[in-house]
């Protein structure tokens, strides 16, 4: 290393600590404020031997050194390639601090990494402007005034008076201090690792490496080697290129996506913030509403229980007052009879009889059961109930008030009155009050009972379901026809108009036989027809014929005598008591078998 990157690497190395800020201008506690491009993000201080990584991020040697790898490869120790015996050696891959890339480090370790001149460049400018005034970098005894670019020392007046005196320096350009501050930039000469006195002047193309003119006389001599000025223009414009044609426009339209999703980010934190707001209004209206509708409901209450005790408190009063007036008279009636003479009990009857005769037809005495204390079960609250708004809030929760009247029950639907056999049968029971109206709440013990009444070891299993509205759905399926009690029955006690009669008919019968005028004509004259009608042939026949006694005069089915073409087969006591003897259909699905239904 020559003497000149020496002083400039003791620069580096003796710099202050770096903060993060990206301005160069005096902080408030007069700290000076470091560019935050000469600053490693890892360390936080100025770069020593900063490198590019894949990623394109710099940071120090030593920073790099210090990442723990991400993935290990055999034949990797310690982060470096150490290949194994009869192994190739493999890479150490690390993630960038700053981006959190994967980047493979080269198998030469960290010192393959590119080093980055421009952060070599920002440090020496920031030492600059850091320190009021820098040392000469060949003598150390004066304040250095300008700066050589070529050999990138720092000189004093003296020093530069001997620089430009020595051939090898006296084209060198020399720049001031103070002028370098201004410009706030630096360009400096790239020298050779290998050669430290030597710029790197040339590119190999072969190797694609920029190179100094001894390391082309000697590693690169049989390597065309260019000067870089003369291939600038085609590298530097195909990265040109790359970031113009290329990323510059994906780099706006990742800026302009990157702004509509602040925006949207604003946008939606504002009508988030709008949507606490509403509800948080909508809340403290609701429960302002959710108090009043309490109140209310609690007033209701307190009026019911008002109201209720007013009335039990009116009823005790009669009660009592009846009481007394019928004790009164027993006692006195018990002892007329049982102390008082012939001529007492006489004298007295007219005006004891008037007495009882009173109570018994005018005095307050209603029957037990008439007489139901009040003991509060009517009263329950319905929280699913809808309620109504409340300042224009919807509400729900009831006081439920209403009272079962038995007598008030109704049954709806056909249900009841017919069903058929093997078929689902329904019908509902609606609970009212005493004033009719349908309860609106369920709970009550409802009990459905069906007995044959012709056999009373065949009883239907009925469903009950609460509808919750004051009204059960009642479902049941027989399986034999004829007729059936039903007990409709609540907490205990029968409804009006139970037990009913529930009349199941038999399963629907199709006719087996033809619709006809008479057998002996559908049958093509066969007198051995046999008909379902009553009508016969002269003669004996058993088939029928046209206007004879028992023929219905119209069309009817062979099978059962039915006059109606679209019914259901007469049931088999019909058939019986009309026809006779019944007998199997034949099995042949002839029109003549058809026929041979009934045997007269």
């Amino acid at each position: 290393m020559s003497h000149c990157d020496q002083i400039l690497e003791k620069d580096v190395d003796s710099s202050p600590t770096a903060t993060t800020n990206s301005s160069s201008k005096n902080g408030d506690n007069g700290d000076v404020v470091i560019n935050a491009r000469a600053v490693c993000r890892v360390c936080k201080c100025l770069y020593r031997e900063p490198k590019i990584m894949q990623c394109l991020h710099t940071f120090c040697a030593d920073c790099v050194r210090q990442l723990e790898p991400f993935s290990v490869s055999s034949g990797v120790h310690d982060g470096k390639a150490v290949p194994l015996e009869g192994e190739p050696p493999s890479a150490v891959t690390v993630l960038c601090p700053e981006c959190d890339s994967e980047v493979d480090i080269p198998l030469s370790g960290v010192d393959g990494l590119t080093t980055d001149h421009l952060a070599l460049d920002e440090v020496f400018l920031e030492t600059l402007m850091s320190k009021n005034s820098v040392v000469c970098d060949l003598c150390s005894d004066g304040d250095a005034e300008k700066r050589c670019e070529v050999c990138s020392v720092n000189l004093c007046e003296f020093c530069i008076q001997a620089h430009r005196r020595q051939k090898r320096t006296l084209s060198h350009t020399v720049q001031c201090l103070e002028d370098l501050k201004t410009q706030g930039c630096l360009s400096r000469p790239v020298l050779c690792s290998l050669h430290p006195a030597q710029e790197l002047r040339l590119f190999c193309e072969p190797c694609d490496l920029p190179v100094c003119l001894e390391c082309a006389a000697t590693f690169h001599r049989d390597h065309r080697c260019l000067p870089t000025r003369d291939v600038i223009d085609h590298h530097g414009g195909h990265i040109r290129d790359l970031v113009t044609g290329r990323l510059r426009p994906r780099l706006d339209q990742l800026e302009e996506s990157l702004r509509k999703v602040d925006l949207s980010q604003e946008t939606l934190q504002t009508r988030v913030d709008a949507a606490v707001d509403e509800v948080r209004s909508f809340a403290r209206g609701y429960a302002s509403a959710v108090e009043s509708h309490c109140l209310l409901l609690l007033r209701r209450l307190e009026e019911l229980g008002l109201q209720r005790r007013s009335h039990l408190h009116l009823q005790r009063a009669q009660l009592q007052q009846a009481l007394s007036d019928t004790r009164g008279g027993v006692e006195f009636a018990e002892r007329l009879l049982t102390c008082g003479s012939d001529a007492e009990i006489l004298s007295t009857k007219d005006v004891t009889l008037r007495r009882l005769a009173v109570l018994m037809e005018t005095g307050y005495n209603p029957p037990p059961e008439a007489v139901c204390p009040d003991e509060g079960s009517s009263i329950c609250f319905l929280p699913q109930e809808s309620a109504g708004e409340v300042a224009g809030y919807p509400m729900v929760g009831v006081i439920h008030t209403k009272t079962l009247e038995l007598s008030r029950c109704t049954i709806e639907g056909e249900g009841l009155q017919r069903g058929r056999e093997g078929q689902r049968g329904e019908f509902t029971l609606v609970c009212r009050d005493f004033a009719g109206e349908q309860m609106g709440r369920g709970g009550e013990a409802v009990l459905v009972s069906m007995v044959h009444k012709e056999k009373k070891d065949c009883r239907v299993e009925a469903a009950v379901v609460d509808n919750n509205d004051g009204s059960y759905s009642v479902s049941y399926t027989p399986l034999e026809p004829g007729p059936y009690s039903v007990w409709v029955c609540v907490k205990a006690l029968h409804i009006k108009g139970s037990p009913f009669v529930l009349n199941v008919r038999r399963q629907v019968r199709w006719h087996r036989g033809t619709f006809h005028c008479c057998s002996f004509c559908s049958s093509g004259g066969s007198k051995e027809a046999r008909c379902g009608c009553m009508g016969t042939m002269p003669g004996g026949f058993q088939g029928c014929g046209h206007g004879h006694k028992g023929h219905p005069g119209k069309p009817h089915w062979s099978c059962c005598g039915s006059t109606v073409e679209a019914s259901e087969c007469l049931p088999q006591s019909v058939i019986t008591a009309v026809g006779g003897t019944i007998t199997a259909v034949g099995g042949t699905g002839s029109p003549r078998g058809h026929l041979r239904t009934v045997e007269l």
